[in-house]
C-alpha cells in the first residue's frame, strides 16, 4: 500500500487545489481550477500503468473521499452570493469525478498493450468528457432544478452567444464547453510528463508498451 501513497498524495493534493482555484474566475468562461484538474487524469493514468487497474482505483476513491470533505468544508463556507458549494455543485463534482476517473480507468486497462500514447490519451478524452458532461449538466441545467428547488441557477440558463461569438446558447454550455476545451488541450501535453513518470517509475526509458 506504501508505494501507492505518491499517487494517493498526488490525487488529493490535486482535488484540494482544484476546489479553491475554481473559486477564481480566469476571463468569461474559466476558473484556474480548470487548469489543475485534469492533471487527475494523469496520476490515475501513471498509475495504471504502473501498479495496474486495481491500485489506479484505489487511488481514485482517495481523491473521491477528499472532493466529499472538500465539499462539505465549502457548504460551510459563506460567500458573497450564498454558499460556496451547493447541493447540485457537491453532487455534480463526486458523481462527475468517481464515474470519469474509474471510466477512465477502464478504458486504459482494456487498451493498455497498445501503443504508449493510446491509452492515456483515448481514457484521459472519454473521461474528461464525461467528467464535464455530467458535472455542468447536474450543477447548471435548468431541467434538473428538481435536484434543489432552493438553489436558483436561473443565471446559468441566460440565453448568450456561446464562447462569445457563436450561436445562443445557455450560459453554462459555454463554461462547459470551455472546460472541455481546456481538458483536451492539457490530455494531449500530459503525455510528455506521463511517458517520463512511468519511465521514471519503471526504470524503462524506452518507449512504453
Amino acid at each position: 500500500m506504501t508505494r501507492y501513497l505518491p499517487g494517493i498524495l498526488a490525487m488529493a493534493a490535486i482535488v484540494m487545489a482544484s476546489n479553491i482555484l475554481v473559486q477564481f474566475l480566469l476571463g468569461d468562461w474559466l476558473t484556474w481550477g480548470a487548469f489543475t484538474y485534469p492533471f487527475a487524469f494523469l496520476v490515475t493514468d501513471v498509475m495504471n500503468r504502473v501498479y495496474g487497474a486495481a491500485a489506479a482505483r484505489r487511488v481514485v476513491l482517495a481523491g473521491f473521499v477528499t472532493g466529499i470533505a472538500c465539499s462539505l468544508i465549502g457548504t460551510q463556507i459563506v460567500g458573497e452570493f450564498g454558499t460556496l458549494v451547493t447541493l447540485r455543485i457537491a453532487l455534480g463534482s463526486g458523481l462527475a469525478f468517481l464515474v470519469a476517473q474509474m471510466m477512465d480507468v477502464a478504458v486504459f486497462d482494456r487498451m493498455r498493450a497498445g501503443a504508449w500514447w493510446r491509452a492515456p490519451l483515448v481514457s484521459t478524452l472519454v473521461g474528461s468528457s464525461l467528467d464535464t458532461a455530467i458535472f455542468f449538466s447536474v450543477a447548471f441545467s435548468g431541467a434538473l432544478v428538481f435536484l434543489e428547488p432552493g438553489n436558483d441557477v436561473s443565471w446559468a440558463g441566460e440565453m448568450l452567444p456561446l464562447l462569445g461569438f457563436g450561436p445562443l446558447a445557455p450560459l453554462w454550455v459555454s463554461l462547459a464547453l470551455a472546460d472541455w476545451l481546456v481538458k483536451l488541450s492539457l490530455a494531449l501535453a500530459a503525455l510528455v510528463p506521463f511517458r517520463l513518470i512511468v519511465s521514471r517509475l519503471t526504470g524503462n526509458s524506452a518507449p512504453v508498451a
